[in-house]
């Protein structure tokens, strides 16, 4: 059996803040930019919205914003340190519905739970995927408005930061496209909160 790969938070971050990032339109982003936090409209509050500390595994999700127009601005999101523990204390891993043979039961929880986690591969400058998995961080329902009216401090675009990253991958200039990735580190949980998202160390 293969050993489970390395589940790592890895961001930016200081002692007050966690930055995430997402990718959006224009439209969504301009509004966003203009008032420090998303605006309904045009952000949707009912949707589900994916915060993702990992900058590199928004690059694979977005394609380096080249994506499609919906994800053609990317924004770096700093929120609170106290809101990001609060998603991820309330929050219920996506993997986690195998482990209800009742539908209905899995389907109540999942209802009463605001946050999903998911780990996914992380990725390196060529988007390829690396050992350890990146977190990404669902929020619904009551968590939505937290994250809109309370946790965002700050929100910075930074898709010309990404768009000049990936022009020096293009002309194989990694280790300048690397000088210029976000400085991220190991995000520290408690042990308790690490165990329910299973987070593990790195040998």
């Amino acid at each position: 059996m293969n050993p489970p790969k390395h589940k790592e938070i890895r961001a930016v971050f200081n002692e007050k803040t966690v930055r995430v990032y997402q990718a959006y339109n224009d439209g969504i982003a301009n509004s966003a930019l203009e008032h420090g936090t998303f605006k309904s409209p045009p952000f949707k509050m009912e949707r589900m919205t994916w915060i993702k500390p990992s900058f590199l595994w928004m690059m694979y999700r977005s394609g380096w914003g080249k994506k499609d127009n919906g994800q053609n601005r990317i924004l770096a999101i700093d929120i609170s340190r106290e809101g990001f523990e609060w998603a991820l204390e309330h929050s219920l891993l996506s993997h986690q519905a195998k482990d209800y043979a009742d539908r209905e039961e899995w389907l109540k929880i999942k209802k009463a739970t605001p946050v999903r986690i998911q780990w996914d591969p992380e990725r390196d400058l060529h988007l390829q995927p690396l050992e350890h998995r990146a977190i990404q961080i669902g929020l619904t329902n009551e968590a939505v408005p937290l994250y809109v009216n309370e946790w965002i401090q700050s929100i910075t675009d930074v898709t010309n930061l990404a768009s000049e990253i990936h022009s020096l991958v293009e002309k194989n200039l990694v280790d300048e496209a690397g000088l210029l990735l976000p400085k991220e580190s190991i995000y520290s949980t408690t042990p308790v909160l690490g165990k329910k998202i299973e987070l593990t160390e790195s040998s």
